[in-house]
């Protein structure tokens, strides 16, 4: 306000630890006397200086009133005229209004005419007296600094910092060396979080039968252990992913590598729309995109940030996995390249590669498509390396899983939920008529009784509301190749992607999924009642790789872009996109192949 004024009117200066390392020494009084404010040394990693913070709060100092720029005399007129007219409380505020009438929203059309007419009346310039006030205040800036630190020129405080910048920012090694953390980063997400992943999963399914047996039979019941149970399983599975991924970003950040990657991505990154802020969401959407959404919070450009958002999920995520492996199994041989390279291996690493892609080339149509006034660049820190605070890496772990569980979980369990209740009911008459129906099939023949349940599972699902719905769908994905009970496996797996393959086993009287070389096997030997011939060919395998390698087959990614964005316009927007994008490279490599 060209006042020298604070909300909490003291001055902390903040990293005590570097300014002795660097052979600072700031004369405290001095600087408190040019301010007019009390001014306390502190260090917030370690707290020294914090309890003199606190008696210094307690002692509620007087506001300042220094001058640090007063408007020039020239348009002093002015200024007096515009302060007199909105009854303002300093010259400075007159001045403001002079220079951003165009800006301040809350003016009226009434008011910028006013002001716009002062502006041409004295021959207002604003670059001209922006200019002049930037130069004071740095003036003013300089010389306090001047008075008030103490130099020991003799200590090169940075020399390691600057010794490691020439390799971690080179533009050769800093690259290579970066892929190589981002591997290593992916390699401990995908080990270190299947073995607490596989417990919670186990242990919900225990929880989840252990209160089959004990309560009694009934709709509500049957929603406790197969609906909430299950579905307070899908949110809880993902913490290790999130908690592992934001302790490797937390490390990265508190040592000040984090700066460094930005810094050597940006200019790649940027002309697709995205920034070097970009890069560890991106990337980190390979394990998985929930937690990498989150991640864009390191964004501070709204579009570029929203842009990262809309295009994460086409990344590919180790949910995809399963999906990928039996397609890629049943259409793909097991041969090898140049006596070497697996076949199949080769076509899962393309499938990622694709995703990758497809993600820069949407993102760089997301750019000319959505509008902002906020200008881009970037602007950061390069901080000197240091040793992590691992109460703060702890902390920062903490606040990320507590926002995943409380805010994104109540989205997820509620629509765990719904598709419960859409796969588990139906017409009631079709429903309550389908151990009958089946028992009727088999009325001449012995038929083992866990093959009777499978088929009677397959019947409910196929005449439940889930199952009416895949007819329905029918006629809609007939293109691609699919018949209706792939329509179910696509509206079950919105669940999650992995979803697909327990459903078509459910579909097909599959019993068991552990098993996956039986899932594959009976799937090569479903048949197409239309053409007599295999129901998945190597066309309709390849169309569902490419549906499930860009459809937003997931509620939880939804759920967390609902968060992110604060509103339900941008997911269903990315919904539509990623769906329409799915459908039509689906539908081209169906009809082209088959």
């Amino acid at each position: 306000t060209g006042v020298q004024t604070c909300a909490l009117p003291i001055l902390a200066v903040n990293m005590a630890d570097l300014a002795a390392k660097a052979g600072l020494s700031i004369d405290l009084k001095a600087l408190a006397e040019e301010l007019h404010l009390p001014v306390v040394l502190i260090n917030g990693r370690n707290g020294f200086g914090v309890p003199d913070l606190k008696k210094a709060l307690a002692d509620a100092p007087k506001r300042s009133r220094h001058h640090v720029f007063v408007p020039d005399q020239d348009i002093m007129p002015a200024v007096r005229e515009i302060r007199e007219h909105f009854r303002l409380g300093s010259d400075y505020d007159a001045y403001q209004y002079l220079q951003l009438h165009a800006q301040l929203k809350f003016l009226t059309d009434a008011d910028r005419i006013f002001l716009r007419e002062i502006s041409e009346r004295f021959k207002f310039f604003p670059a001209k007296y922006q200019g002049a006030e930037t130069i004071q205040r740095y003036e003013w800036i300089q010389r306090i600094l001047n008075r008030v630190i103490t130099r020991n020129e003799g200590r090169d405080w940075k020399s390691t910092t600057h010794s490691l910048d020439r390799v971690l920012t080179h533009k050769v090694f800093g690259y290579l060396i970066f892929f190589g953390v981002l591997f290593m980063i992916f390699q401990s997400v995908f080990a270190w979080a299947t073995i607490p992943m596989d417990f919670i999963d186990t242990g919900f399914a225990r929880i989840s039968a252990w209160m089959g047996e004990q309560l009694p039979a009934g709709p509500l019941f049957d929603l406790i252990t197969q609906g909430l149970v299950p579905g307070i399983g899908g949110i809880i599975i993902f913490i290790p992913q999130i908690a592992i991924l934001f302790a490797f970003i937390s490390v990265l950040e508190e040592t000040g590598y984090m700066a460094r990657v930005v810094f050597l991505m940006d200019k790649v990154m940027r002309r697709f729309g995205l920034s070097g802020r970009s890069v560890v969401p991106l990337m980190s959407g390979v394990a998985c995109a929930i937690p990498a959404i989150m991640a864009t919070r390191t964004i501070d450009n709204w579009k570029e940030r929203l842009i990262t958002i809309l295009v994460t999920p086409l990344m590919s995520c180790s949910a995809r996995l399963p999906v990928f492996t039996i397609l890629v199994a049943m259409i793909i041989p097991d041969d090898k390249v140049l006596g070497f390279f697996n076949l199949q291996g080769l076509a899962l690493m393309g499938l990622y590669l694709l995703g990758f892609v497809a993600a820069l080339l949407c993102a760089g149509v997301m750019k000319l498509l959505i509008e902002t006034r906020e200008p881009s660049f970037l602007v950061l820190e390069m901080p000197t390396y240091r040793t992590p605070k691992w109460s703060n890496v702890g902390f920062t772990i903490l606040e990320k899983t507590k926002a995943f569980v409380f805010g994104a979980g109540k989205v997820i369990l509620a629509i765990s939920v719904i598709l419960w209740v859409l796969a588990s009911y139906g017409p009631q008459g079709e429903m309550d008529g389908a151990r009958e129906v089946v028992m009727s099939q088999h009325a001449t023949e012995q038929v083992d009784d866990a093959v009777i349940e499978n088929e009677i599972a397959a019947y409910r699902l196929e005449h439940s509301y889930a199952g009416k719905l895949g007819k329905l769908l029918e006629p809609v994905i007939r293109p691609l190749g699919y018949d209706w009970k792939i329509g179910i496996a696509l509206i079950t797996s919105f669940a999650a992607r992995e979803v697909f393959v327990g459903t078509v086993a459910t579909i097909y009287s599959l019993g068991s999924t552990d098993d996956e070389t039986t899932v594959r096997e009976r799937l090569m030997k479903e048949v197409n009642p239309e053409t007599g011939g295999p129901r998945f060919t190597p066309a309709v395998g390849f169309s569902l790789l490419l549906y499930y390698t860009f459809a937003m087959q997931c509620m939880s990614t939804l759920a967390v872009v609902y968060r992110e964005t604060k509103g339900w316009r941008w997911p269903v927007i990315q919904m539509i996109y990623m769906t329409v994008l799915a459908y039509l490279t689906a539908f081209i490599a169906f009809q082209v192949l088959n």
